[in-house]
């Protein structure tokens, strides 16, 4: 497979609408959604560290694999309207889709392979024989403030592609900024103003992308 054109796209809340951890909270009651919500708004917004919220709202949630399986089925139920035919578009313009992402890999394997996406980073959650919650891979780039470019890097010297885009709404999609050939602001779930403020390219479906391409 040719890597000459990367594209990568964040996932929650931007190739689909939901937030995965908040939902994964949602199924623990309304006080558990309410705080794990905040703290995600924190750290995609900028106010606090990534590093600071990732490990603690995985301990408060604990999720199961079974519920994990839930929300995969929530971001195939909500995803971007214009999600598919944008990625058959992109193909099609010889881009190489993939999905850069702190959630987590096994929600998200069933919306990738919809979409035709045969390559995520995201965060392997760890369970139990019984599927409990046990862990997650905490070396993982992602997990971190600084993570997207750092593993941008990783994909330059293992893939050397000519040009690299990233689609995102939050902080940890505008930190990639410097190390790509253009990043693209997503506003169609969460308008964060840093985000908008950061960048001359700032769309509201993904179906506004191709014509941005270089």
């Amino acid at each position: 497979m040719s890597f000459h054109n990367l594209i990568l796209f964040d996932c929650d809340s931007t190739l689909s609408a939901i937030e995965g951890v908040d939902e994964l909270a949602r199924l623990r009651g309304p006080d558990c959604f309410a705080e794990i919500e905040a703290m995600t708004y924190a750290a995609m917004g900028g106010q606090t560290s990534i590093e600071e919220v990732f490990g603690r709202r995985l301990e408060i949630i604990r999720p199961t694999f079974a519920e994990v399986a839930t929300v995969a089925q929530m971001y195939l139920d909500q995803i971007e309207p214009t999600a598919l035919a944008t990625i058959k578009e992109v193909k099609a313009m010889g881009w190489t889709p993939m999905i850069l992402s702190a959630g987590f890999t096994q929600a998200i394997e069933p919306l990738a392979e919809y979409l035709g996406i045969t390559r995520i980073e995201g965060v392997a959650l760890q369970f139990d024989e019984s599927g409990n919650y046990a862990d997650y891979d905490r070396s993982y780039p992602t997990t971190k403030n600084g993570g997207k470019p750092a593993r941008i890097l990783h994909l330059k010297s293992e893939l050397s592609p000519d040009h690299i885009v990233m689609v995102g709404d939050g902080i940890s999609d505008l930190e990639t900024k410097n190390v790509v050939d253009l990043f693209v602001g997503f506003g169609r779930y969460v308008q964060r103003p840093k985000v908008k403020s950061s960048t001359a390219h700032f769309i509201h479906s993904l179906s506004e992308l191709s014509v941005l391409l270089p």
